[in-house]
C-alpha cells in the first residue's frame, strides 16, 4: 500500500500551468520534510524540491526555480507544487517523497507511484 499519493498529472501546453498534490492516509505529512523529485524519459531522477519540516527553508533547483512553488497544508495534510510556466523539458514523472527529519536528504522513507506531466503543444 501506498504511503503516499501524487495527483494532478496531465498534458498541458508550454506556457501553461499544473498544480500537483501529494497526500497520505497513512502518516502525517507535517512529521517530515517533503520533496519533490521527477524523472524524465531516457534520465536519472532528479530533485526539483524540497520544503523542511518546519517550513523555514525551501530548496528549488536552478531548472524550475522561479516557476514553481512548493506549499504544505497541514490541514489537508498535502504538499502541492505549483507550476508555471511550463516546458517541455519539464515533462517526466513526478514523484513525491518524505523523509523523518527536519531537511530532504537520502535515504527518503516513503515515496508515492509518480504521476506524469507531459508539456507539449
Amino acid at each position: 500500500q501506498a504511503q503516499l499519493v501524487e495527483s494532478g498529472g496531465g498534458l498541458v501546453q508550454p506556457g501553461g500551468s499544473l498544480r500537483l498534490s501529494c497526500t497520505s492516509t497513512a502518516i502525517t505529512l507535517d512529521y517530515y520534510a517533503i520533496a519533490w523529485h521527477r524523472q524524465a524519459p531516457g534520465k536519472e531522477r532528479e530533485a526539483v524540491s524540497c520544503n523542511s519540516r518546519n517550513e523555514r527553508t525551501l530548496y528549488y533547483s536552478d531548472s524550475v526555480k522561479d516557476r514553481f512553488t512548493i506549499v504544505r497544508d497541514n490541514a489537508k495534510n498535502t504538499v502541492y507544487l505549483d507550476m508555471s510556466g511550463l516546458r517541455p523539458e519539464d515533462t517526466g514523472v513526478y514523484y513525491c517523497a518524505a523523509v523523518h527529519g527536519n531537511w530532504c536528504t537520502s535515504p527518503y522513507n516513503y515515496w508515492g507511484q509518480g504521476t506524469q506531466v507531459t508539456v507539449s503543444s
